[in-house]
């Protein structure tokens, strides 16, 4: 892994339902799901990830809360090794898979009664704080967000590495490209990606 680290990636859910939320058909759930799986693969090879170090749990997508106790099992084996460092959404995701896959991971650490960092990462909050990602300036909502979170902010330097995290990005055409005659708009607008193209990396650190 680039720095020398060891790195491992968990995919709890398969992305399957992404363009039937929206009532686009073509292409179908499963090939969805093959099309997604694919993506994550090429983009962990661009991160220097290797492939053996990939899990997919593939559970479908939205589904996280009906497959806990199996998933949690999981989990708990991948992390036996007491990884020193652990990264998740944070705990008010917008979307139900990332608030269960923060809440089965902390569960998963504290039954193996070890103490990594835990470094939480926003992707879309849920109402109402969403209200706030417009907010100025961004520091001070980031504070704001902290505090209603009880953790510490910690930003990294990421400059180095940005060209590296945009061509990860764009790896995934299904959510950044159009996919189907039906579809007028990608499932990420260039407005809500440029959000994580920024040269610091924002993570929320429980006190």
């Amino acid at each position: 892994m680039i720095q020398g680290y060891d790195v491992s990636l968990i995919f709890l859910t398969d992305g399957r339902n992404a363009l039937k939320e929206i009532g686009i058909s073509e292409p179908s759930p499963s090939q969805l799901k093959e099309i997604r799986k694919e993506e994550a693969i090429r983009a962990a090879k661009i991160l220097g990830v290797n492939q053996k170090d990939l899990f997919f749990l593939e559970i479908e997508d939205g589904m996280l809360t009906r497959h806990k106790v199996k998933v949690l099992k999981i989990i708990s084996r991948i992390l036996a090794n007491c990884p020193k460092e652990v990264y998740i959404p944070q705990e008010k995701e917008y979307h139900i898979d990332h608030r269960e896959t923060n809440r089965l991971v902390r569960t998963a650490i504290k039954k193996l009664c070890f103490s990594p960092f835990e470094y939480h990462y926003a992707i879309a909050w849920r109402y109402p704080l969403n209200l706030l990602v417009r907010f100025r300036p961004k520091n001070l909502r980031s504070l704001i967000l902290a505090k209603l979170l009880n953790c510490n902010i910690v930003r990294s330097d990421i400059s180095a590495s940005l060209p590296l995290k945009k061509a990860a990005i764009e790896s995934y055409k299904s959510q950044i490209d159009l996919m189907s005659d039906q579809q007028k708009v990608p499932l990420l607008r260039q407005t809500f990606l440029e959000y994580f193209l920024k040269d610091k990396e924002e993570f929320f650190v429980p006190k």
